[in-house]
C-alpha cells in the first residue's frame, strides 16, 4: 500500500504532474497520438504513478534548464532531469537510473587527440547552454572559453559556423552531429558521465522516499534496462549501478 503522505505529496492535486525534458532525444524518443512524450522518461514517470495509483500528467520543457526553473514556480511534481549540483540547490535527486557519456567532437584537422588537451589557453568550446554537461564544465574548466548556444542543433550550428576548436556533447548525439562534419572526429573517453535521475520538491520527504526505492528497484528488477530496449536506446544509455 503506498504511504499516504508520499501520495500528498507528490500527487497533491490528484494527478502526478511529471516534467519531461524534450531535448534529449535518448530518452524522449517520439509522441504518441495525443502528443504526449514517449521514451525511457516518460515511462518511468507513468510507473511511478501507476505505483502511486494516480494518472500522470506530462509537462513537457524545451530544455533541461527551464524544467528547472518551473520547479520553483511549483509546475510539477517529479522532474526527470541530469542529476548536477547547482540544479541540487533546489531540487532533490533520487539516484541516477540511467548514464549518457559525454566528450568532445573535434573537426577535420584538429591538432587534439585527447580530452585532457582541450583545457587551454585560447580554445574555444561549443556547448549547450545550461545543459549538464555545460553546468559541469563550467566548474571544471580552468583556461579554455564555453560559448554557449540554446539547444544541442544551435550549438553544432556555432561550431561549425564560427569554426571553434570542439564541440562538447553527448555521444550518441556528437556521433549523430559526426556524419554531418566530413572528417570530424570523437576524441576517446569523457570528460563525465550525465546522470539522468528524477527530483522531487525539497522537503517532500516521504515522497523523495518512494521515488528513490521505486528507481533502486527499476535498476535491480532490470526495469530501466527493459525499457532502453522498448524505446530503441539498447548500447546508448547504460544502467546505473545500484546503491
Amino acid at each position: 500500500m503506498t504511504d499516504p503522505a508520499a501520495l500528498k505529496e507528490l500527487a497533491p492535486t490528484g494527478v502526478l504532474r511529471a516534467a519531461i525534458n524534450l531535448s534529449n532525444p535518448l530518452l524522449v524518443t517520439g509522441r504518441a497520438a495525443n502528443g504526449d512524450p514517449q521514451g525511457v522518461s516518460p515511462d518511468m514517470a507513468r510507473c511511478i504513478a501507476d505505483k502511486l495509483g494516480v494518472q500522470v500528467c506530462y509537462v513537457t520543457y524545451p530544455s533541461p534548464g527551464e524544467l528547472a526553473d518551473a520547479m520553483a514556480r511549483g509546475e510539477w511534481d517529479i522532474g526527470l532531469i541530469a542529476v548536477e549540483p547547482v540544479r541540487a540547490e533546489t531540487i532533490y535527486f533520487a539516484p541516477a537510473y540511467v548514464e549518457i557519456e559525454a566528450t568532445y567532437l573535434a573537426p577535420p584537422g584538429s591538432k587534439f587527440t585527447s580530452i585532457d588537451e582541450v583545457d587551454g589557453r585560447g580554445v574555444r568550446i561549443a556547448v549547450s547552454a545550461r545543459s549538464a554537461y555545460d553546468l559541469y564544465l563550467t566548474r571544471t574548466i580552468k583556461n579554455a572559453e564555453l560559448v554557449r548556444a540554446n539547444g544541442l542543433g544551435a550549438a553544432f550550428d556555432l561550431f561549425q559556423n564560427e569554426k571553434l576548436d570542439v564541440l562538447a556533447g553527448l555521444r550518441p548525439a556528437l556521433l549523430d552531429d559526426m556524419k554531418k562534419m566530413a572528417g570530424s572526429s570523437i576524441l576517446p573517453g569523457r570528460f563525465t558521465a550525465v546522470q539522468q535521475s528524477i527530483g522531487t520538491k525539497p522537503g517532500n520527504t516521504a515522497g523523495a522516499a518512494l521515488v528513490r526505492t521505486f528507481i533502486e528497484n527499476a535498476k535491480m528488477s532490470g526495469l530501466v534496462a527493459s525499457l532502453i530496449d522498448k524505446h530503441g536506446v539498447t548500447g546508448l544509455l547504460t544502467v546505473s549501478e545500484p546503491g
